[in-house]
C-alpha cells in the first residue's frame, strides 16, 4: 500500500507540472484567461451602442486602439452605467469625475469638446473618451500603452486590469456556447500555428485588430476584407493575390476538418460572388475563430467561421516565400 501511496503521489505530482507548464506557455490557459474563462460583461455586446461608436471614432482620430478605450471606460464607469459617485454627477472620493473618471487638473489640460457644442463637460461621454484618448496619446500609447496606462492610474493592477478587459473586447468577448473543447483548441492553436509564416500573418493581423473597414484598404490604417489577409502575408514574406475571389482560386484546397491557423477561410457574401469566385475571407487562428474585417461600418476582428455560407479553405503557407520581404503592405 505505502508503494502504490507513493506512486500515485508522484503521478499527481507530475500532473500538477505538467499543468503548470501549459498554463505559463499557453495564451488564456490560466485563471484570468481573456476569452475562455472570462468575467461577466467582457463581450462587445456589454457595451451601450453609442459608446461602441464614440470609443472607435475617438480611437480612429488619436491613434488609440477602440478596445482599449473600451477597457478603460468599463474599469472606471462600467461605460457610464456605474452607480458609484463622480460618474454622472459630482466627483467621488479621491476626486476624479464624469464615466472615463478625470481628475480636475487633467481634465482642464486635456478635455475635448468632441460634439463640438462649445462646451468641455467631463460628465459626457462624447467629450470624455476622446478626452481620454488624447491623455493616453500624450502618455505615449499606443507605443507605450502600459506607461499610458500607469499614467492615467498609478496602479499596476490597474494596467493589468484594463489590458485584461481591453484584449477580452479585441478578441470578440466570449460567448456562452464556446465549448471547453472548443476554448482549449483555440488557446493551443493560436499559441503554437503551424510555421513561421503562419505565425507572422497571424501576429500581423491580431496586431490590426479595431482598426476600420474601408473598401480597396490594405492598411496601414485600414483594411478591407482581403486586403487585411494580403497585407498579413505580405508581412510573412509570401505573396498572394490582392482580392478574395483570386486569394481562392490560387489554392491550395484545404479539406474542411484539417483547416490550420493561418489558412484562410472564404465565403458567399451574395450577389455577385460564387463558388469558385467567393466575396468574404479572413484569416484562421483557431478553434473556429478567424480574424476579418467584415463590412463597411466595422472594424477588424475575431469573429466564428462557422456559419452556412462558408465555402472553404486554402493554404497559403504552400507557396514559396517572396525572396525580399515587403516593406509594407499597399506600396
Amino acid at each position: 500500500m505505502p508503494l502504490v501511496v507513493g506512486a500515485a503521489a508522484a503521478l499527481l505530482g507530475l500532473v500538477a507540472v505538467l499543468v503548470a507548464v501549459l498554463s505559463a506557455i499557453l495564451p488564456g490557459s490560466g485563471s484570468q484567461s481573456g476569452a475562455c474563462q472570462p468575467a461577466a460583461g467582457e463581450s462587445v455586446s456589454d457595451i451601450p451602442t453609442a459608446y461602441l461608436r464614440l470609443y472607435h471614432a475617438a480611437g480612429s482620430r488619436y491613434g488609440i486602439e477602440w478596445h482599449l478605450l473600451a477597457g478603460v471606460g468599463k474599469v472606471e464607469s462600467d461605460h457610464g452605467r456605474g452607480t458609484g459617485p463622480g460618474i454622472s454627477s459630482g466627483r467621488n472620493p479621491a476626486g476624479a469625475a464624469g464615466p472615463m473618471q478625470f481628475m480636475p487638473a487633467t481634465w482642464a489640460a486635456f478635455g475635448v469638446d468632441g460634439d463640438h457644442d462649445g462646451r468641455r463637460d467631463v460628465y459626457d461621454p462624447a467629450d470624455a473618451i476622446p478626452a481620454a484618448a488624447r491623455y493616453l496619446k500624450h502618455g505615449g500609447a499606443p507605443e507605450r500603452v502600459r506607461a499610458a496606462l500607469f499614467q492615467y492610474n498609478h496602479s499596476r493592477a490597474y494596467v493589468d486590469k484594463v489590458l485584461r478587459q481591453a484584449r477580452a473586447y479585441a478578441q470578440g468577448g466570449a460567448h456562452a456556447e464556446t465549448s471547453p473543447a472548443e476554448c482549449a483548441a483555440s488557446a493551443f492553436s493560436a499559441a503554437l500555428p503551424p510555421g513561421k509564416a503562419a505565425a507572422e500573418a497571424i501576429a500581423y493581423a491580431r496586431a490590426q485588430l479595431g482598426k476600420p473597414y474601408v473598401w480597396g484598404a490594405t492598411g496601414p490604417g485600414a483594411f478591407d476584407c482581403s486586403g487585411l489577409t494580403y497585407a498579413a502575408y505580405r508581412a510573412a514574406g509570401v505573396d498572394i493575390p490582392r482580392v478574395s475571389g483570386a486569394q481562392w482560386r490560387q489554392g491550395p484546397r484545404v479539406p474542411h476538418g484539417r483547416e490550420q491557423p493561418g489558412d484562410l477561410v472564404f465565403f458567399d457574401s451574395g450577389p455577385g460572388t460564387a463558388a469558385n469566385n467567393p466575396g468574404h475571407v479572413g484569416l484562421v487562428v483557431g478553434g473556429g475563430k478567424m480574424i476579418a474585417a467584415p463590412h463597411t461600418g466595422t472594424v477588424v476582428q475575431v469573429q466564428s467561421y462557422r456559419r452556412s455560407t462558408l465555402l472553404g479553405f486554402t493554404r497559403p503557407t504552400a507557396h514559396r516565400r517572396v525572396e525580399t520581404r515587403a516593406r509594407g503592405a499597399g506600396r
